[in-house]
């Protein structure tokens, strides 16, 4: 899904004839003809490497097929060998730009799509891309061996019409502002890739994408080198320019967080990006950052807050009561924790969509009022009300904020209208079942964040147990579902869509590997998705956002973590150069992979 959700974010104007791009509500930030984009160097020099290391969760690899639902692709591999018909800057917010297409043009009402190909564009093995390798790749990801979220968010795609050699036209079932840029962000591949085969059992064969880079030097399910295409066909493309400037992008692998931290210190790669405080704080220094050679590096970002929260899944009996799963929140102390584990580095989240638009504020506006109003009674009352506030800590006078005691009074009340009661210090229901929850991690670093909240439950006479397991059966266990409380960081966007239906929806709820691991079921969540995706002005668009924010925080199937408003970056300055402009959108190591460059003393 966060794959996925990477392309998407990239793209692109509602014009009714043949453009440059497509914008989501108005102008482009870059007219016809621009060079390239404000963010990149174009005279950035070609050659040398970027040594990397791969996500501790993404510790390893079976396969190099990242679209099918079985097993693990290397990491970064769908970045870097996939182009798609638009490309998103990192420096605008729903625009994007011709990439393997040339022009795009959206029917008068709405309902098609039509993408004309450049001529020049080329797969890594040659051959031209065409308008078939694009309705060929539609095809396959909406198929039955991937994951459903392409499922959902294609579903208003009636299908793909191939016009000419080089024409594509995509049909929808319903005009919607977001269908032009949601398929313009999908990944294309080649026919050949994996001919013959069922797509399930395509694994090893390398994929055969028309991106700046393939497969290099592999050491299988351990390290990775991807070696840029010389003759990449987009190479002087004004999307592309003062990208994909190494010639070798080599991805380490390390199991341990220790080592990885070791081996940044020694100098055996190049940058690594930090999401613990405390590592930042306390361990990112050593000679080499004394002697300037690595540089420790924060950068703002203007990204959307995303919502990274311990997600409760209410399949379970036990947390499908919402003043249980309420309870629960207020016996986490976020103030405590900042304070004293996170050097007050990290924000709380508080909604769904934080610094956008989308965000919802204040009490229900008419607009949102008339989408809430028809299911009175069949979603939670306090989505009437003011906007959802994670409860505090750090204001006790305040007699709605109050302190950690009477969150767990306000906690204990709740509990005991769901029918719970403390009896020999174990909360129980009236079949003296006792509260016992289960919290699963693929790390077990991450009991250090869980316990204070662990400690906390106790007080309620509820039993949180850290249940860590290997990354696999942690993969596993979430695609079925199984499991009663895990953390997820969910990626942001200032413009949510149909990919929401895969997270709140009801089918979703029902689908394994969905992305739904909430188990949200509700006519009314279905009803807003319905009106956000369809909405034809802003202000309509708005108005769902909002409402849906507001019932899905008010049935507290999530519990709000925290945020960082800047990346946190270690990275060698003796072996790399960035760009002069940081882009205020960007992800993590994917600027330095897009943008940056190797010194000409270090490429070699």
């Amino acid at each position: 899904m966060r794959v996925l959700l990477a392309f998407l974010l990239a793209a692109c104007t509602p014009a009714t004839w043949a453009a440059h791009g497509y914008a989501l509500w108005g102008d482009m930030k870059y007219p016809p003809g621009f060079s390239h984009f404000d963010y990149v160097n174009p005279s950035a020099p070609k050659g040398g490497e970027i040594r990397l290391v791969s996500n501790l969760r993404l510790s390893t690899f079976d396969k190099y097929n990242p679209f099918t639902i079985r097993g693990g692709a290397p990491a970064y591999l769908s970045q870097l060998m996939f182009d798609s018909l638009l490309a998103g800057s990192l420096d605008e917010e729903g625009a994007g730009y011709g990439l393997l297409a040339e022009d795009v043009a959206v029917a008068a009402d709405g309902l098609s799509a039509t993408f004309r190909l450049r001529q020049n564009a080329r797969f890594h093995n040659g051959d031209p891309v065409l308008a078939a390798d694009v309705k060929h790749s539609y095809d396959t990801l909406v198929g039955k061996h991937t994951s459903p979220a392409y499922k959902t968010l294609l579903i208003d795609v009636a299908g793909v019409d191939v016009v000419d050699d080089r024409t594509v036209r995509y049909r929808f079932k319903r005009a919607n502002r977001e269908l032009p840029l949601t398929v313009g962000g999908l990944p294309v591949f080649s026919r050949k890739w994996g001919r013959g085969k069922p797509f399930n059992e395509v694994v090893m064969e390398p994929p055969i994408g028309s991106g700046p880079y393939k497969i290099g030097p592999v050491k299988f399910g351990k390290d990775i080198t991807y070696v840029r295409d010389p003759d990449y066909w987009a190479k002087d493309l004004n999307v592309r320019r003062g990208t994909a400037n190494f010639d070798r992008i080599n991805v380490k692998i390390y199991k341990d967080n220790t080592a990885r931290l070791e081996a940044l210190k020694a100098g055996e790669f190049d940058l690594m990006a930090f999401y613990s405080a405390g590592d930042w704080a306390r361990r990112v220094n050593g000679k080499r950052f004394d002697s300037g050679e690595l540089v420790k590096g924060e950068f703002q970002h203007k990204l959307p807050t995303g919502f990274q929260s311990y997600v409760l899944n209410t399949r379970r009996p036990l947390l499908q009561d919402v003043r249980v799963r309420q309870a629960l929140g207020l016996a986490m102390d976020y103030e405590w924790m900042n304070r004293q584990m996170f050097y007050n580095s990290y924000q709380r989240v508080r909604g769904l969509f934080g610094n956008t638009s989308c965000a919802a504020t204040g009490t229900p506006s008419a607009d949102e009022l008339a989408l809430l109003t028809p299911w009175r009674g069949k979603i939670p009352d306090a989505a009437f009300g003011p906007a959802h506030e994670p409860p505090r800590t750090d204001r006790p006078q305040d007699p709605v904020a109050g302190g950690l005691r009477e969150n767990l009074r306000r906690a204990q009340k709740l509990l005991a209208d769901a029918g719970w009661t403390v009896q020999n210090g174990t909360l129980r229901n009236a079949q003296g079942q006792p509260f016992v929850l289960e919290y699963l991690d693929s790390n077990e670093g991450g009991a250090r964040t869980v316990t204070p909240w662990m400690r906390n439950l106790e007080k309620l006479g509820i039993t949180l147990r850290f249940r860590p397991v290997d990354f696999a059966l942690y993969q596993q266990r979430l695609q079925k579902f199984d499991f009663d409380i895990t953390t997820i960081a969910y990626a942001g966007t200032a413009n949510p869509g149909q990919e929401y239906a895969d997270l709140f929806g009801s089918q979703a709820a029902d689908t394994e590997d969905s992305g739904n691991l909430a188990g949200v079921k509700s006519p009314a969540v279905d009803s807003i998705l319905d009106r956000m995706v369809a909405a034809r002005t802003k202000p309509e668009y708005l108005a769902a956002c909002h409402a849906l924010e507001r019932v899905i925080t008010h049935s507290h199937v999530f519990i709000p973590q925290w945020y960082s408003g800047t990346h946190r970056m270690a990275y060698n300055a003796h072996r790399l150069q960035k760009p002069e402009v940081t882009p205020p959108y960007f992800r993590g190591e994917a600027w330095a992979i897009d943008a940056w460059w190797a010194r000409p003393s270090s490429a070699k």
